[in-house]
């Protein structure tokens, strides 16, 4: 049994909806195939304002998402580096992007995650749920789409002139492009969480912040998704795998006793118990990369293309940008205004530049912190950064730095890296004494460079573009349309 598409998309998380969404919004026939059926739950609670207000207004689906009741998140409090005392940041960095529009949600992913499809739906795209995805298809040197179950059991063939794999860390396809994961050493962690039935809230206005905090260990985020519910998980070295695999809850509940600030946030706080938050949950070696995210026919987002480590937040956020690039670049082939190979390469451009310049913050970030007495701490440091892995950071950021010297942790990429977190150490410093009349993180490169897309695509929501002329990802980039959708030549 076969049909045909424009596009089918494969998982139906925000990567798969945004990429659904942005191409039947232009008219085009989308299939997206979901295994589960929804809602069901995921991890990953707490948004950026890229995805809040630039993202959701692209699709359609802003209003409906602020009108969902999730917690209004206005940052970050964090107690991480050399003061003993936790600081603070707000997204309200820029002058064009004042609250309510710098500003995100903490959600319960298995409501925000219905609400985006729901929306590809509205918009005309054809979701199957219950229907896992068994191999792609293939024939003249492209991907020509999919074979797949649907719920009955039926085995079915979906035809289409591009196919998407959202279908996360767990994709049965993505072998298809790019050949095997390549994982981060630096980044090698483990991550075990959970939920509490409440908890208290830092001092407002700030309530609404995930709080994250180091400790010997590693970190624990803090997540308040309601009032009688908040998602705590403890980020640790992967050498712990054995006790956390004995009994999951003990090893969770140890990790937070051993970290003071959040302990004392949950003192007489009971667990969940109403699923799916009465599990404890483990997830490991989760940030990792490809070496190529598309092949004729078939490109790759959200987890099945990469992860890195969560202590930002921008796991959502990649996930939606990567489908949205993905997305222009088949609008673009569809409408014959740019060549396939054009628009994919563009889209694998600015999809690395922007994992990449979270990865580079995320290293400044882990070397801010001083706790010379504990192993993990020792290992995340700029000078731990494993050679191979730093040459494949510069392969992966497209001519961050070139030749074996360059590569090297103690050479010039070595360089760059401890200048950031030098700089970055030296901001926080200034902020958490609030004597700048400005936020001092503004005035850092790692930081600009890190939020500079998510500004872009905010402006473009609201504007219908950048309002500065941002680097491009390469000297001859597309330029994008005011809607957001397409690419189009300079």
């Amino acid at each position: 049994m076969t049909s045909d598409y424009d596009l089918v998309v494969v998982g139906g998380g925000p990567a798969g909806s945004t990429a659904a969404t942005a191409v039947a919004l232009r008219g085009h026939r989308v299939l997206l195939l979901e295994r589960e059926t929804f809602p069901r739950y995921q991890i990953g609670e707490s948004l950026l304002p890229a995805t809040v207000q630039g993202l959701c207004r692209i699709l359609g689906v802003a209003d409906e998402v602020a009108r969902a009741g999730f917690t209004l998140k206005r940052g970050g409090t964090l107690r991480w580096g050399r003061d003993p005392e936790p600081w603070q940041f707000s997204f309200s960095m820029t002058p064009r992007l004042p609250e309510p529009t710098a500003t995100a949600f903490q959600v319960e992913r298995s409501r925000f995650d219905e609400i985006l499809l729901r929306n590809a739906e509205r918009v005309g795209v054809e979701v199957r749920e219950g229907s896992p995805v068994r191999r792609v298809v293939t024939g003249d040197g492209r991907v020509r789409g999919v074979e797949y179950t649907d719920p009955d059991g039926t085995t079915r063939t979906a035809h289409a002139r591009f196919v998407i794999d959202a279908s996360g860390n767990t994709s049965r396809i993505h072998g298809q492009v790019g050949g095997a994961r390549v994982y981060s050493d630096f980044f090698r962690n483990l991550a075990v969480f959970g939920y509490y039935a409440g908890g208290r809230r830092l001092p407002e206005p700030n309530s609404g912040n995930i709080f994250c905090a180091a400790f010997d260990a590693g970190w624990l985020w803090y997540i308040p998704l309601r009032d009688d519910l908040t998602s705590v998980g403890a980020v640790i070295a992967p050498e712990h795998y054995a006790a956390v695999q004995q009994d999951p809850r003990a090893a969770w509940q140890d990790m937070i006793k051993a970290c003071p600030e959040v302990d004392r946030l949950l003192t007489d706080v009971p667990v969940a118990t109403e699923p799916p938050y009465d599990r404890v949950r483990v997830r490991k070696d989760y940030s990792y990369w490809k070496k190529s995210l598309w092949t004729p026919g078939m490109a790759l987002v959200g987890d099945a293309a990469c992860f890195v480590d969560p202590v930002l937040s921008s796991g959502v956020h990649l996930a939606t940008y990567g489908a949205l690039l993905a997305a222009r670049a088949v609008n673009s082939a569809l409408d014959g205004s740019v060549p396939e190979e054009r628009g994919f390469a563009e889209f694998e451009a600015r999809y690395r530049r922007e994992y990449g310049v979270f990865y580079e913050f995320l290293i400044a970030f882990y070397d801010m912190e001083r706790n010379e007495r504990s192993y993990f701490w020792s290992a995340k440091k700029v000078t731990r950064v494993d050679v191979d892995e730093a040459a494949a950071f510069a392969e992966l950021a497209g001519g961050v730095a070139s030749g074996d010297e360059a590569v090297a942790p103690t050479g010039p990429l070595g360089a760059h890296w401890s200048a950031a977190a030098a700089e970055l150490e030296g901001a926080v410093d200034r902020l958490a004494t609030g004597e700048d009349r400005v936020n001092p993180l503004l005035s850092t490169r790692v930081v600009s460079d890190t939020f500079r897309t998510g500004n872009d695509l905010q402006e473009q929501a609201l504007y219908g573009g950048p309002l500065d002329d941002s680097a491009p990802a390469a000297p001859d980039a597309l330029k994008v349309t005011a809607d957001g959708l397409s690419w189009v030549a300079r």
